[in-house]
């Protein structure tokens, strides 16, 4: 940000996971986790970008520019309130529960037989019933005393995953995703990044297209959005020092001062 007494400290991806708190809610009850992708750098990016269509829109309204100040620490803290207004006042704060929900069970990660890995979620109890009727074939467990709420299933978590995990170590991964969605009970299968490349949904939606760079063409994801007002414009990847020289005229360098700069090893 442009004051405060953090002013002038540097804002690295990691040490705003960490002022942030994000740390402190995300890995296993033993260690913090960092997230796997630059998640502040991409907050603030996107929170740069929405203030700029926001400043636009401002601007053909009232003809009236504006100055956006974005703080990698505001943008962080903004999207930590779920588990900060759980803290509100000195409550106590979400615990670190790994894949897994830190308040709601079962919702989360569980092998099945194959050795693959399925995500699912329960939300109401509607929904229980279903999970046990349908999906662990056990319906009398909808109305056992122990799971007779979400609470109780988060304080008797342990007892039932072991019941859990003994019906879905019998199915392979398509077995259970099948209950799952039988019983209309969310799931999602664990994809690593070779899976994502080959993801159906993503084919049978023609998200891919291809662009160049500099080492031949490469595939790229189309921007999130699809809309039928136009096509997204999607360039080639530029080689290093590319568009320095049009860049700097863009700036008012004239010819000779670029020279000039690259006779210096400057560019």
């Amino acid at each position: 940000g442009d004051e405060g007494p953090y002013r002038d400290k540097k804002a690295y991806d990691l040490l705003i996971q960490s002022e942030s708190g994000f740390l402190s809610i995300t890995g296993s009850p033993d260690e913090p986790a960092k997230a796997g992708c630059s998640i502040a750098d991409i907050a603030a990016g996107m929170y740069a970008y929405s203030s700029i269509l926001a400043a636009l829109i401002q601007r053909g309204k009232t003809g009236k520019g504006c100055r956006i100040d974005v703080s990698m620490l505001e943008s962080m803290v903004e999207w930590m309130s779920y588990p900060l207004y759980y803290a509100y006042d000195g409550a106590t704060p979400p615990p670190r529960a790994g894949a897994a929900h830190a308040t709601i069970y079962p919702y989360g990660p569980f092998p099945a037989g194959d050795g693959k890995t399925v995500m699912l979620g329960l939300q109401n109890e509607r929904e229980w019933g279903g999970f046990c009727k349908t999906v662990l074939r056990q319906p009398e467990l909808a109305t056992d005393e122990r799971f007779a709420s979400n609470s109780k299933r988060v304080a008797n978590r342990q007892a039932l995953r072991a019941l859990i995990d003994e019906v879905f170590g019998a199915l392979s991964a398509e077995q259970l995703i099948a209950r799952l969605d039988e019983a209309q009970i969310a799931n999602a299968r664990m994809n690593d990044m070779h899976d994502v490349w080959q993801h159906p949904q993503l084919k049978a939606r023609a998200r891919w297209t291809e662009v160049p760079t500099p080492s031949g063409p490469i595939p790229a994801l189309l921007p999130p959005g699809h809309t039928d007002a136009f096509e997204p414009r999607m360039d080639a990847v530029p080689g290093l020092g590319q568009h320095t020289e049009s860049i700097l005229e863009s700036l008012g360098w004239n010819r000779a001062q670029i020279q000039v700069l690259r006779r210096e090893g400057a560019i």
